[in-house]
């Protein structure tokens, strides 16, 4: 009995995916005046490849890769250090994403990809966490979740 390849929908491969992605911030305005070094794109994209791959770090998920990856699979065509891309992404408004994030979750549901994570009532179940990769002792905001440790110690 002969295996059949799974039908693949181009539209939703990880290459259109990213795609997707890099154009949809190409929009979002640049708070940097002049023609800055790093694209504000090129920071972006950087930051959601170090999510993706769950790298503690963009030092971390450069190395960890072959040469050239980040630019080959993502389409970084500089990629900033983990200092420059906090310097760059910081003032970025949160909400100027919300656009990007609605414009590959309608080409997931188009392409029926969310189907399958139906939980409740037609209400997806998704889950996401990044506070046990992603935590500091130094760095924090209002909105931070915090650990308080029984040495004293706040994370």
């Amino acid at each position: 009995m002969a295996m059949s390849a799974p039908n693949v929908r181009k539209h939703l491969s990880a290459d259109a995916l990213f795609d997707l992605l890099r154009a949809g911030c190409a929009p979002i305005a640049d708070h940097r005046p002049g023609k800055p070094d790093i694209a504000l794109t090129d920071a972006l994209m950087s930051a959601f490849a170090m999510f993706s791959l769950q790298s503690p770090s963009l030092l971390a998920c450069d190395q960890e890769r072959p040469e050239g990856n980040l630019q080959r699979v993502y389409g970084i065509e500089r990629v900033p250090c983990d200092t420059a891309m906090r310097e760059i992404l910081d003032p970025v408004a949160p909400a100027s994403l919300r656009p990007l994030f609605k414009q590959v979750f309608r080409a997931l549901q188009r392409g029926k990809a969310l189907e399958e994570m139906v939980f409740v009532e037609g209400h997806s179940l998704l889950a996401l966490e990044g506070t046990g990769s992603f935590s500091s002792n130094q760095i924090h905001c209002d909105a931070c979740l915090e650990t308080h440790h029984r040495y004293g110690t706040v994370t």
